[in-house]
């Protein structure tokens, strides 16, 4: 049985406000309280979509009546980790003494290099905050904002996502596994920040959680990768009546997959890519995609979409 495993978790574990926010941590720290329950050994990333937008959002309105310099994304990203990381991190901990086990959970505020002449920054691509209606990202497009409409649900507000490099902080989140702990780290893909000398500079962008899931779970040996989404398997023709769930795909298949564009760029892409990245580089161990609620059975082979060599 796969003892070490990293958990990357979706939007639909953590909620779109704080309110949301609140409740759906109480039911992703039972899930995983189980899991630890099992002996498991865990680290927990996730995403910060529209907490990070809600965050920007609320300082380019707080600067309209305020003379105060621009928050880039990175201090953004930073502050989400934070809000994030103690919800999560002390409903963990509550369901893990209601379950009768001893376990100390850490959230980790953790930065992630990138590279400055990734051509993302000239290609905005990550959605971030709340959907919009059609007239509404009319009127954000005159603004001077990015807008694109995101796998039919509506349309979001997107920005620079460069790939992720180096989780600065691997060694401290290695340490603290090591000794018995739960992880949180890399919240919303880590702080994007670039090299400039000895100094890691904060960066506008999102690093997307699934890549920097990766690249985290890659340099920290995890016996398997799983992504957590709001769908129990991947699936080809998304929404069509042709529609089909998939099982079990092999790296081959899944890039072939994507040069049909049958996962969406901003949603389930993303998520496949980084599976991928992952097996390539660990052939032996496994990716897994699946829903929240079906994690275990997914660790089963029983559900989920497996991403295999």
């Amino acid at each position: 049985m796969s003892k070490r495993i990293l958990l990357a978790l979706g939007g639909n574990a953590l909620g779109k406000n704080l309110e949301e926010q609140m409740l759906a941590v109480h039911k992703t720290g039972k899930a995983i309280a189980a899991l630890v329950k099992e002996g498991y050994e865990i680290v927990i990333t996730h995403g910060n979509g529209p907490q990070v937008g809600l965050v920007s959002d609320a300082f380019d309105y707080y600067k309209l009546s305020h003379d105060i310099s621009h928050f880039t994304m990175s201090v953004c990203v930073s502050l989400t980790q934070g809000f994030i990381g103690y919800d999560l991190q002390n409903a963990l901990r509550e369901e893990l003494i209601n379950a009768g086990i001893k376990k100390h959970v850490s959230t980790i505020i953790t930065q992630v290099i990138v590279d400055e002449n990734d051509e993302a920054f000239s290609n905005p691509t990550k959605p971030i905050g709340p959907f919009h209606t059609k007239e509404e990202a009319k009127k954000m497009r005159e603004m001077g904002e990015t807008v694109i409409e995101d796998s039919g649900r509506g349309y979001r507000r997107v920005v620079p996502s460069p790939k992720p490099i180096k989780v600065v902080e691997t060694s401290t989140v290695k340490t603290l596994l090591e000794s018995g702990e739960i992880v949180i780290a890399c919240g919303g893909g880590g702080i994007p920040v670039i090299k400039v000398g000895n100094h890691l500079k904060g960066v506008e962008a999102v690093v997307d959680k699934d890549f920097a899931s990766a690249k985290l779970a890659d340099a920290l040996d995890v016996d398997c990768f799983i992504i957590l989404t709001a769908v129990e398997k991947v699936a080809i023709d998304f929404n069509k009546p042709s529609q089909k769930w998939l099982d079990r795909i092999t790296l081959k298949e899944a890039k072939e997959y994507m040069k049909q564009k049958q996962f969406g760029v901003g949603s389930m892409e993303p998520k496949v890519l980084a599976c991928c990245e992952f097996i390539e580089k660990n052939p032996s161990k496994r990716a897994i995609i699946t829903d929240l609620n079906k994690v275990a059975e997914g660790l089963k082979g029983e559900t989920g979409t497996e991403i295999v060599k």
